[in-house]
């Protein structure tokens, strides 16, 4: 037993000797691990677009609604009873320069123009014997033979009397010739009727306003423009020295919908308002229109009434160094990222004139700069990139 047990103790040592030398093989025999060498990614690759400055009249664009640039109330000068209205007395009536509208009852007036008449032939009458006793007095003051004669004597204030008194028998005929006139209401233009306040019957006064109306050969456009948009135009600037000056009218093109349909109409700008808006400091250019009302041979265009909402589009003054750019090139502190000739990128200032949702025009860029368009969110200024240069940016070539 105890032969056996020596011979079980002598295996197992064998046995873990020969395990740690198999162990200790393994451990120094494995060769040493190779270092990996991560690959160098390249540079980020941006979308870029060629500048090409030149010179170009940049269009503003803004809006504004149509106003009427005469708009009179019609009011009645005498009182009485309206006795007559036109036909086309009514909102939306059109009627001509000089044509009776309205028409106040006229007897009364009449009788006062007959009145009057009576008035005036009696004082001539009296004025006739006034004279006429004037002329037998100097008579009968000349026989008597004394060099000078009394005024009082030759009825010289007597005759001034009745002169006056003529006078004013005819200004009241004529006053009353004129309240006549004043029972026939109308305007000197040609116009349309916006609002009508009385109908045939109803009493008026003076001072009572009958209708609204406004002139149909012209209409105006209050545009706003911002301090950006003024520099862009040339606006006509009037200064007190140069009040008779004509500048020349900046052309206008108007656009409204009206019956599911775009419509467009031209005018120009002719002057600018007596102010600055107080409350959004902008400037309002006036556009007018004319002949808003009139038809064009075989064209279905509605008149420019007042009221219409429009936008507007002002042509520009031609500006030199000017770059058209995507809207995806402006930064959020409205620079330009530019691309050296190392592919290194360079922030840029530029000055905008000009933006649209789609595109912004600037000053400042480098005929071939390449400017980026497009670009990785995390790329800064001194970043190496691999530019693409590209044509077409969202369907816009530049």
């Amino acid at each position: 037993m105890i032969e056996s047990g020596r011979k079980q103790a002598l295996l197992t040592a064998i046995a873990l000797a020969v395990g740690l030398g198999l162990s200790w093989l393994l451990l120094v025999g494995k060769p040493a691990p190779v270092p990996q060498v991560m690959p160098e990614l390249p540079p980020p690759a941006v979308d870029v677009v060629a500048a090409e400055p030149a010179s170009r009249a940049i269009a503003v664009r803004t809006q504004g609604s149509v106003e009427a640039l005469r708009m009179v109330s019609l009011v009645s000068r005498v009182a009485g009873r309206v006795e007559q209205t036109a036909e086309n007395f009514a909102a939306g009536g059109f009627f001509r320069a000089g044509e009776q509208l309205l028409l106040v009852e006229t007897v009364n007036y009449e009788l006062a123009i007959a009145r009057a008449r009576s008035q005036v032939a009696a004082a001539e009458q009296r004025l006739a014997e006034e004279r006429g006793r004037a002329r037998q007095a100097q008579r009968e003051w000349r026989d008597l033979g004394t060099e000078e004669a009394n005024a009082l004597f030759l009825r010289e204030p007597q005759v001034t009397a009745a002169e006056a008194a003529l006078a004013a028998a005819r200004a009241d005929l004529e006053s009353a010739r004129l309240d006549l006139e004043r029972t026939r209401i109308s305007l000197p233009f040609n116009g349309r009727i916006s609002a009508k306040h009385v109908d045939v019957g109803q009493y008026v006064t003076p001072g009572t306003v009958v209708a609204e109306a406004y002139a149909t050969d012209v209409v105006q456009v209050r545009l706003p423009l911002t301090d950006r948009q003024i520099a862009l135009l040339d606006l006509p600037l009037t200064y007190a020295e140069e009040a008779d000056s004509s500048a020349a009218p900046v052309p206008v093109t108007l656009e409204a919908r009206f019956g599911n349909q775009l419509w467009q109409w031209q005018g120009s700008i002719v002057r600018t308002d007596a102010s600055i808006d107080v409350d959004s400091r902008m400037v309002y250019a006036v556009v007018e229109v004319p002949r808003p009302f009139s038809r064009e041979p075989g064209s279905r265009r509605p008149p420019l009434a007042p009221g219409l909402f429009v936008h507007a589009t002002i042509e520009g003054r031609q500006l030199s160094g000017v770059t058209v750019l995507p809207r995806s090139a402006l930064r959020d502190d409205n620079g330009v990222l530019v691309v050296d000739s190392r592919d290194r990128v360079r922030a840029r200032a530029v000055q905008i004139l000009q933006e649209s949702p789609g595109q912004v025009w600037v000053q400042g860029l480098e005929r071939s700069e390449r400017v980026v368009v497009r670009q990785p969110p995390s790329l800064t200024a001194g970043n190496v990139v691999t530019p693409q240069e590209v044509s077409t940016v969202a369907g816009v070539k530049y």
